[in-house]
């Protein structure tokens, strides 16, 4: 597979998007009615989009991943779809050609690179088509020390970052996962959203729209950004 190899340039450029997120500002599920909507929409009142949260990138960014589907590696953990949505803030227009990149940690929380030769698993990059999705294939991720479960993401659009933040997940259903192996080979987690320092930050409106389907569980959320 290929590698795509974006640049890292504008992410200071997006403190503005990360101060209205503590202003209680951040991004938007939209139905998929409404999707598509454009300007028309925004005119009317009828769609609002607005900058999804900018959060911190954290210490385990790793420039330059493929570009790929299924970012598992054959890494056991509950099979997990995600369907990220990119949407431009200001029309509400779909923004085709996004890189969407993600990383998180494994099902026993462990992430790739830190402390290990294998510096791929559970890292990848895919493009959004016309309507501005971008899917994935992964498993849920389990927990760390400190932190609530969590996935991070950068949007690039040209070559620049137009987006990093985290997405988080309703806790009863990371629950109800984690009864499940080969999460319960571990103790019970000590953090939750509501004692998570980075979820205080905007967290509730990065949280993934979630439902399941046979075995697996498809999470969905739409992240407003600007192009540039």
């Amino acid at each position: 597979m290929d590698d795509l190899r974006v640049t890292r340039r504008g992410s200071l450029l997006r403190l503005g998007g990360f101060l209205a997120a503590a202003l209680g500002v951040g991004g938007l599920r939209l139905s998929d009615r409404a999707e598509g909507a454009g300007p028309e929409g925004v005119a009317s009142g009828q769609v609002s989009c607005v900058l999804a949260p900018e959060q911190t990138e954290g210490p385990y960014y790793i420039d330059g991943q493929k570009l790929r589907r299924d970012i598992t590696e054959g890494r056991p953990g509950v099979p997990l779809l995600l369907r990220l949505r990119v949407v431009d803030a200001s029309t509400c227009k779909p923004i085709k050609g996004a890189a969407v990149d993600i990383w998180h940690a494994d099902a026993l929380g462990v992430y790739s690179g830190s402390g290990s030769g294998n510096r791929t698993f559970m890292r990848g990059i895919q493009k959004t088509d016309a309507t501005g999705l971008a899917r994935s294939r992964s498993v849920w991720p389990g927990w760390y020390r400190g932190r609530t479960v969590h996935i991070h993401v950068k949007v690039h659009v040209g070559g620049n970052v137009v987006h990093t933040g985290q997405l988080y997940f309703p806790d009863p259903v990371t629950d109800a996962v984690f009864r499940r192996k080969p999460y319960s080979r571990r103790r019970r987690r000590t953090t939750r959203n509501a004692n998570d320092f980075v979820f205080a930050q905007g967290g509730k409106r990065s949280l993934l729209g979630i439902r399941k389907s046979g075995s697996a569980y498809v999470a969905s959320i739409t992240m407003g950004v600007h192009r540039s």
